[in-house]
C-alpha cells in the first residue's frame, strides 16, 4: 500500500511518500525548483516520490494532506474582520490565492497528478504530531507541537500510545512562542520564516543571564507565562494580526529603537534582544514540559513544529525537565508535515500496526555513477576516477587534513533542513581561519554564524558534554551541547563563542563512508571530527543534483568536490559556469 503525504501553499512545501507503513522517499520542493522555502504545489517532489518507487499515481491509494484549508481560511476571514479597517490591504492581497488554490487543493491534486482516489485532511498540529511520534522509537511518548500557527492552535501537548495520538490542550492564534520569535527575528533586521535560527546563533554573543540583560525585564511585558506554560502575548505590541509586519511601534519603543535595516551593523543591544528572546523561549518551553511530564506520567518526549528546531534549547531538555528520552522530528518545520499526515492515515486513521523507525534522513534524490559520469563528460569537465572506496575515504581526509574545503555529494539527499553527509561542506575543525573563510568565501554568510561539527557517535562523549546515552535528534543535528574545555582551543572553528556546538553523530550503519572519513581523518589529526556545513551559499537551498553541486563549487571558495567516486578540483575546471546561460536555471 503507497501513501502520499502532501504540504504546500505556506513555506517549505514538500510530499512524503509510505510503502506499507515505510518511509522510502520524502524532499522539499525548494531542491528541486531552487527558490529557498518554496510554498507552490510541490510537483517536483511528487514525481521524484513515484519515480524513487517506479510506480505510477494510480498506485497510490491514499494522498493526505497536511492542514484543513476551511479552518485555516475561516480563522484568516476572522482576524481580517476582527481588525477592519486596518486588515482592509492584507485581506485584498491574500483573497486571491485562497479562492484560485488553496481552498481548491483537491481539484489541484486531481489536476495536476490525474489522482482519482480519496484525498484526506488533517489538522496541521495533528501533522506534526504524528510526524513526531508514529516514525519514533518508542511505543509511548509525551508530544510537544509548537511552531507560528497552523488553523488555529499554535502550541499542543499530548500523548502518544501505539497507534493512537491525543492532543490533550492547545494555545490558539494569535498567542504563539513562534511567532514571537519570528517578530524578534524581524525586528532584527532577518527575514521570517527563514531566518529564526540565525538569531539563535546571535543569542550566544549576548547576555543570557536574566538578572543583568538589560532587555529582559522589557520582554516579559509582551508575554504573560503562567505556571503551567500556558501563554499571552500582549498584542499592543505586534502587528501581524492585521498586516504583512510583526513588530508594532510600541515594540519598536519598548527596545530602543527602529527595526534594524539588514544592512545595518550588528550591535551589542542586537545580541542582547536575541538573548533575552531566547532566555524567554526557553522559560515558557520549560514550563510546559513540565507540565507535560506531570499531565501524562510518562518520561518519553517527542517533538515537531518550527520551535522543534530550536537546537540550543534542545539540548538543556533532558537536563532541565523531568523526561529521560527524546526524539525530534528531522524535518520538525512544515516540510516534515507532508510525512506525519501520511503516517497518520496508515497507522491511525486505518489502524495499521507501526514497525517502522526513522533512524537516518536520507531519502531524497540520488544519482547514479554513469549518471554522474555522463553530466561530467557532456559538460566537458576535468575530473579523476578513485579506484575504490578505501581510496575515497584516505584522500579526501588528507585533503581536509591539509585545510583543502570538500564538497560532498553522496547518495541520497537529506530529508529536512541539515545537511547530514549526503550534501555536506566539509572542512577542518581544527584549523582557526576555517570559520571566516567558509562564512565569507564559500557561505557568503553572516561572520558571527557558528558552524557544526560531526563526530562519531562512539566519539562523541570525549569532546562534548552530551546526555547519556547520546539521544537520537543528535544524528540529525538538532541538539547543541557544550564543548568540553579542553578542546576549544584545539576546535576553534566548531566552538561557538558561547563554548557550544550544534553536533551531528553519525553511527557507522547509517552512512559507512561518511563515518570512515571522520575516522580516518581523527587519525591524521588526532581528532575524529569534521566541520559539516550544508553544501549551499546564503539564499539557496541545499543541492540536490550534479549540476547544482558543481555550479555551487565554481562560485565559491569549495576546493573541489568528491562526487560519487569522481574527485574534481575547482583548479582544474573554468570558473564561468555559474554564470553560464547554456545551464542557467534562475
Amino acid at each position: 500500500m503507497y501513501i502520499l503525504g502532501i504540504s504546500c501553499y505556506y513555506h517549505d512545501a514538500s510530499a512524503a511518500l509510505l510503502k506499507d507503513g515505510k518511509i522510502v522517499a520524502a524532499a522539499e520542493e525548494e531542491r528541486f525548483t531552487r527558490k529557498k522555502h518554496d510554498t507552490s504545489f510541490p510537483i517536483n517532489a511528487v514525481k521524484y516520490c513515484l519515480k524513487s518507487q517506479k510506480i505510477a499515481i494510480d498506485d497510490v491509494e491514499y494522498i493526505g494532506f497536511y492542514e484543513k484549508p476551511f479552518l485555516k481560511f475561516e480563522r484568516l476571514l476572522s482576524q481580517y474582520i476582527d481588525t477592519f479597517p486596518w486588515s482592509y490591504k492584507v485581506f485584498l492581497s491574500s483573497m486571491p490565492s485562497w479562492i484560485n488554490e488553496k481552498l481548491r487543493v483537491v481539484s489541484k491534486i486531481r489536476k495536476e497528478l490525474k489522482y482519482k482516489g480519496d484525498v484526506l485532511f488533517v489538522d496541521h498540529h495533528m501533522a506534526h504530531a504524528a510526524s513526531s511520534f508514529l516514525p519514533s522509537p518508542f511505543e509511548k511518548a509525551a508530544i510537544l507541537t509548537a511552531d507560528g500557527v497552523g488553523e488555529w492552535t499554535t502550541t499542543a501537548y499530548g500523548l502518544g500510545e501505539g497507534n493512537e495520538i491525543t492532543l490533550m490542550k492547545e494555545i490558539k492564534f494569535p498567542h504563539s512562542i513562534g511567532l514571537l520569535y519570528s517578530t524578534i527575528t524581524a525586528y532584527l533586521g532577518f527575514s521570517v520564516n527563514n531566518s529564526e535560527y540565525k538569531v539563535m546563533g546571535l543569542a550566544s554573543y549576548g547576555d543570557m543571564n536574566p538578572e543583568t540583560n538589560p532587555f529582559y525585564k522589557k520582554m516579559k511585558k509582551v508575554i504573560d507565562i503562567k505556571y503551567d506554560g500556558s501563554f499571552r502575548l500582549d498584542l499592543s505590541y505586534f502587528r501581524y494580526v492585521y498586516t504583512d509586519r510583526m513588530p508594532s511601534d510600541k515594540l519598536c519603543r519598548l527596545l530602543g529603537g527602529p527595526v534594524r535595516k539588514p544592512k545595518d551593523t550588528l550591535t551589542q543591544k542586537h545580541k542582547d534582544i536575541a538573548a533575552a528572546l531566547q532566555i524567554i523561549t526557553e522559560e515558557a518551553l520549560t514550563k510546559i514540559l513540565n507540565h507535560l511530564h506531570k499531565e501524562t506520567k510518562c518520561d518519553v518526549l517527542v517533538m515537531a513544529g518550527g520551535v522543534a528546531l530550536n537546537s540550543v534549547y534542545n539540548g538543556r531538555i533532558l537536563r532541565n525537565t523531568p523526561f529521560k528520552k527524546i526524539w525530534i522530528q528531522p524535518a520538525a518545520g512544515d516540510g516534515g508535515t507532508s510525512l506525519g499526515v501520511a503516517c497518520y492515515i496508515y497507522n491511525t486513521l486505518l489502524g495499521k500496526k507501526r514497525g517502522y523507525v526513522q533512524e537516518n534522513a536520507y531519502l531524497g534524490p540520488e544519482f547514479s555513477r554513469q549518471e554522474i559520469k555522463k553530466f561530467l563528460d557532456e559538460n566537458n569537465i576535468k575530473y579523476s576516477e578513485f579506484k575504490d572506496e578505501r581510496e575515497i575515504i584516505e584522500k579526501t581526509a588528507k585533503m581536509i587534513f591539509e585545510n583543502k574545503v570538500v564538497g560532498w555529494f553522496q547518495g541520497r539527499m537529506e530529508w529536512g533542513p541539515r545537511a547530514l553527509g549526503a550534501r555536506s561542506i566539509l572542512a577542518n575543525p581544527c584549523n582557526p581561519d576555517a570559520k571566516e573563510l567558509l562564512n565569507t568565501k564559500v557561505k557568503h554568510r553572516e561572520i558571527f554564524r557558528p558552524f557544526a561539527p560531526v563526530v562519531c557517535e562512539d566519539d562523541a562523549l570525549e569532546y562534548f558534554d552530551c546526555d547519556r546515552p547520546v539521544p537520537g535528534p543528535t544524528d540529525f543535528m538538532l541538539m547543541v551541547y557544550p564543548v568540553f574545555r579542553k578542546w576549544h582551543k584545539k576546535l576553534p572553528s566548531v566552538t561557538h563563542v558561547d563554548g557550544s556546538g550544534r553536533l551531528q553523530t553519525i553511527r557507522r550503519k547509517q552512512n559507512p563512508l561518511y563515518y570512515d572519513v571522520i575516522k580516518e581523518f581523527g587519525k591524521l589529526s588526532g581528532i575524529p571530527i569534521l566541520i559539516n556545513t550544508s553544501f549551499n551559499i546564503r539564499g539557496e537551498p541545499i543541492v540536490c543534483t550534479p549540476y547544482d553541486a558543481y555550479r555551487c563549487m565554481t562560485g565559491t571558495g569549495i576546493d573541489c568536490l568528491v562526487i560519487d567516486r569522481f574527485l574534481v578540483k575547482r583548479e582544474d575546471n573554468p570558473q564561468d559556469f555559474w554564470d553560464s546561460e547554456k545551464y542557467a536555471k534562475d
